[in-house]
């Protein structure tokens, strides 16, 4: 019973090790160098460690080798879902200044007129991005390096946003949800006792980008009595804290929810979360997509004598979006070489067409050399590539008949036999009739 205890002890703790996602994170610590150039160097967060202590980096600037403490659990939750054989996150470490929020609804958020005295200090912005997550924070480091049992600063996460679809692909007219969560907790002990128990006000600020023009989606100030503008295409935001501990740390939710998504919300979304001083931005690539119905005319046979062409064939691609990056390719499945290979013959694309919903639709076209014999029973097939659809695309195929080399198929075979039962039966009943009508008129006579 020990042993098993024992084992299923092992088990959750690799487990948990494996969720916990990476250990350490490996930076670039970037600032300006003058003349309009930037500096980099390499730095790193240790989120978590053995018990042998932190290992030695004697690579690193120990002031930016700093194991990161974080009272949220923020880091360990954004990493919980990292996938174990995903590469390595970018990340990106710069010094921080603290100002007030810039847009006048936030205003509210600082009502003082300068940056009370418990926030100075060293400030820290790391910035992480990969496939899977998209990730802000603001560090306060301490003043020195500590000695033992390696030369590494210790810091702490007092603010962090982030959201686990950095890259959402929505279908054309489908919802989409952007999730968004963040985390913050007081700096010191006497910037939590100096405000009231429970979660402070936050403004939280949707942004979309596309094209070069900025638009505001919406924006909530959840605990200020704030004039706010009006949201827009229908945007509903879910702001509000988690938790109401009194003294913290609070997590809390900003997830974005936009109606029937159309081709003009895609682009690049900005979420930020205000606290006094303190702003923390993470950034989603929005993209909205539609696959394309594929047909093939005319189907699903194509008749041709030997020696002459078979009829243009016409490639329906429609309702799909983004317009760019598709591509139509010809093949010719079977035949004398059999397998797959490029049909041969002059091929091009229509222009496009739009709709209303915002998708669009073209028709490409070929035109196959002159068959011969051995063709018979190939099939001419069109294959589509676009970035909605699976690598191997989407295609569509007729079959190829040569005039003269027809067999009846299986489905001839069954008319002719229900064609001759019938043709039978209705033999029968005529001679039954005339049977019963020759012995009716004998009968009148006699």
């Amino acid at each position: 019973m020990k042993l098993l205890s024992f084992l299923l002890a092992v088990v959750l703790g690799l487990a948990t090790a494996v969720s916990a996602g990476p250990a350490v994170i490996e930076c670039w610590f970037v600032e300006d160098a003058g003349g309009g150039r930037l500096a980099k160097k390499p730095a790193a967060l240790l989120l978590r460690q053995g018990p042998g202590g932190p290992p030695p980096r004697p690579d690193l600037d120990p002031q930016l080798y700093l194991k990161v403490h974080d009272p949220a659990g923020a880091l360990q939750t954004a990493f919980r879902r990292y996938p174990p054989g995903a590469p390595a996150p970018h990340c990106e470490m710069s010094r921080y200044v603290l100002l007030p929020a810039s847009v006048n609804w936030a205003s509210g958020l600082t009502p003082e007129q300068s940056c009370p005295r418990a926030l100075d200090g060293t400030w820290l912005m790391v910035s992480i991005s990969s496939q899977v997550l998209s990730l802000s924070g603001l560090l306060r480091p301490q003043s020195e390096p500590q000695p033992e049992p390696a030369l590494i600063t210790m810091a702490t996460a007092v603010l962090t946003v982030f959201t686990h679809t950095p890259s959402p692909r929505i279908r054309l007219g489908e919802d989409a949800l952007l999730d968004l969560s963040f985390a913050y907790v007081p700096p010191t002990p006497v910037a939590a006792t100096s405000l009231a128990p429970g979660p402070p006000p936050f403004g939280l600020e949707w942004r979309r980008q596309h094209l070069g023009k900025g638009h505001l989606v919406l924006a909530a100030t959840p605990g200020l009595a704030a004039q706010m503008p009006a949201a827009q295409d229908g945007a509903v935001v879910f702001a509000a804290w988690d938790d109401d501990e009194p003294w913290g740390p609070w997590t809390g939710n900003g997830t974005l929810w936009l109606p029937a998504v159309q081709p003009f919300q895609e682009g690049t979304y900005l979420a930020t979360v205000h606290l006094p001083y303190l702003q923390g931005q993470v950034t989603l690539e929005l993209a909205v997509q539609k696959p394309p119905k594929v047909s093939l005319m005319p189907a699903p046979v194509v008749w041709a004598a030997p020696g002459e062409a078979p009829p243009e064939l016409l490639c329906l691609v429609s309702h799909f979006y983004p317009p760019e990056g598709l591509e139509v390719e010809w093949e010719l499945r079977g035949g004398p070489e059999g397998g797959f290979q490029k049909a041969k013959g002059q091929t091009w694309l229509s222009a496009l067409r739009h709709h209303s919903d915002g998708s669009v639709s073209l028709s490409g076209h070929l035109q196959p050399p002159p068959v011969t014999a051995e063709q018979h029973g190939a099939r001419y097939a069109c294959r589509v590539h676009h970035t909605s659809l699976p690598a191997l695309g989407r295609s569509a195929e007729v079959t190829l008949e040569v005039a003269g080399l027809s067999r009846p198929s299986l489905e001839d075979g069954i008319g002719l036999f229900l064609s001759a039962f019938l043709l039978l039966g209705l033999i029968k009943v005529l001679c039954w009739a005339a049977a019963y009508w020759s012995t009716s008129k004998d009968s009148e006579e006699k």
